[in-house]
């Protein structure tokens, strides 16, 4: 059965149908798949010129952005330039970076900070000044914060503008399943995205027909064992792009953050870069500092060097982590710039102010994503990605520090002004969605099991480290896998945790088929098979039709 587009309000029909699957729809202007920085921001400027439905799998809180501890970059200093915040950038990003991207995102840091204060964001002072804090790879102080817990600062602060926009429709708990493209209808026309099918917290299937189709998903960091990301971070918006028929840009530079808590009650606990930015130390259990045998600038190297660095300590010494020892700073500083993290760890059992906190390298940000414009644009018509979804060529192979919340709204504000200049899309005749065939479940412990076995697989043969043979070992087994969800995935009816399995399995495969693409060690990708950098400087594309 299949039924055409409506021109109502956007609110959920019911429809005379026996297929209860199929029983409801929605229409909409701008369909927003997200609600981190990103999505909220776009939420919030689209709000004034038609209807937006924001949709987010789990409560608006579930972001990476409202994980975020250590703040935004932006140049807000006399002593600071756009020029050095540039050449910091396309210095961590190893020649891969594109340098007009670069250019155009640090531009507009210091607009979008004032931006933030103003809709309510109460970052730092001091002195009555905005205190800025240095990262690893920053030449200078120019990283604003909310103590430690900037993201969800910035988060309740967008968050406050979109709630009171009548414009604005937003669904929680409710999951995506795949976009809809018009080359599904009609061969031969240009391939559009003419909106999504989404799982609501009954087990029905809306269809939704939108104008415009913003991805604001975020990462992928779940198909790794040891991960800073919420639970959400499965890759969706990146593996629906892919099934769409969009362009892949630079998959296999993964940023593993250098410290994460080595804790069984908090394994996804991030501590802060900012910590070593203050002047906090990295150790090993007998207190030496060791990063300076890897980097002269020791902690304040950038993120792929401390990362590798603990990683190969950990190896060389046959031990289960490393340290990170804050009282260098001080029980002031701490207190008064780190109340967040120390009042985790104490809660935990772990005293930063009297001991050195055990850490691990854990996956965090994938400075790969869909291949995109500074505006999110994509290949396909009607559909942008921004945020960590899309890779604009900003972070090259290794992502600066706090240039991430930067690009989330920096990207945000010029998608909507993209998106306000396209004409309305005509109507689209747009299919059912269809459960013909489709057998209930008697026991899920497939879908646990493949989890896993994606993520253990990724920690053992695509992490920090990569060879050819750990690549093909775990290409193997990554294809034995997805056989076994597709056939589990076109027989059963659909859930969240099936759902995110099918593109946490997707996006593992294709972020091992870019590592195999590039023969060097560049950034974040570090080969042991090519471990020297090539002269030749290319990003690594993947295309569905290749």
């Amino acid at each position: 059965m299949s039924s055409h587009l409506v021109q109502a309000d956007p609110l959920i029909r019911e429809k005379t149908s026996s297929d209860r699957a199929a029983c409801k729809q929605l229409q909409t202007d701008y369909l927003i798949i997200g609600s981190g920085a990103a999505g909220l921001l776009a939420a919030n400027r689209l709000a004034q010129h038609g209807r937006v439905l924001l949709v987010n799998k789990g409560r608006f809180q579930d972001s990476s952005t409202w994980n975020a501890q250590g703040g935004i970059a932006g140049v807000m200093s006399d002593t600071d330039s756009i020029e050095s915040h540039v050449q910091d950038t396309l210095a961590a990003g190893v020649g891969l970076c594109h340098e007009k991207v670069v250019r155009t995102i640090v531009h507009h840091g210091c607009d979008i900070i004032k931006e933030l204060i103003e809709i309510g964001t109460n970052f730092d002072e001091k002195d009555g000044a905005l205190h800025l804090t240095q990262e690893g790879g920053h030449s200078s102080r120019r990283v604003a914060h909310v103590q430690d817990a900037t993201g969800r600062a910035i988060g309740e602060a967008l968050l406050s503008q979109v709630a009171p926009q009548a414009n604005v429709t937003r669904l929680e708990q409710h999951t995506v399943i795949d976009l809809i493209t018009s080359e599904r209808l009609t061969h031969g026309e240009e391939s559009r995205c003419v909106g999504a099918y989404v799982l609501n917290p009954d087990g029905d299937v809306v269809t939704v027909s939108a104008s415009q189709t913003i991805l604001a998903t975020g990462g992928v960091g779940k198909v790794y064992l040891y991960t800073s990301n919420p639970h959400a971070a499965t890759g969706d918006g990146i593996a629906m792009a892919w099934r769409a028929g969009c362009a892949m840009m630079n998959l296999e530079h993964i940023q593993f953050h250098p410290t994460c808590l080595f804790h069984r009650q908090g394994s996804n606990m991030l501590i802060s870069e900012a910590l070593r930015g203050e002047g906090a130390h990295v150790v090993d259990a007998h207190g030496r500092r060791f990063l300076f045998d890897y980097d002269e600038r020791g902690e304040l190297a950038p993120r792929d060097i401390v990362a590798r660095a603990i990683d190969y300590e950990i190896k060389k010494q046959g031990v289960d982590c490393m340290y990170i020892d804050a009282r260098p700073l001080g029980d002031d500083l701490i207190g008064d710039h780190f109340r967040n993290i120390h009042a985790r760890l104490l809660k935990l059992g772990l005293d930063m102010k009297q001991e050195p906190v055990p850490v691990v390298p854990a996956a965090h940000y994938i400075c790969g994503g869909v291949q995109t414009d500074v505006n999110g644009k994509t290949n396909i018509e009607g559909l942008y990605v921004i945020g960590e979804a899309a890779c604009t060529g900003l972070h090259g192979a290794n992502r600066l520090a706090s240039n991430s919340l930067l690009e989330c709204l920096v990207m945000a504000d010029h998608c909507a002004a993209d998106v306000i200049k396209q004409a309305a899309a005509a109507d689209y005749h747009i299919p059912a969605w269809d459960e013909s065939g489709i057998v209930p479940e008697t026991e899920r412990i497939q879908i646990k099991q493949n989890w896993d076995e994606i993520r253990a697989t990724m920690s053992h043969y695509v992490g920090i480290v990569r060879s050819d043979e750990r690549l093909r070992r775990a290409r193997r087994r990554l294809r034995i896998i997805q056989d076994e969800i597709s056939s589990y995935y076109w027989k059963h009816p659909v859930s969240q945790d099936l759902l995110e399995l099918r593109n946490l399995a997707l996006m593992a495969e294709l972020i091992v088929r870019s590592a195999q693409q590039r023969k060097e060690s560049r950034g974040l990708h570090y080969s042991t098979d090519y471990p020297e950098r090539s002269a030749r400087v290319l990003d690594t594309i993947l295309r569905p039709d290749i």
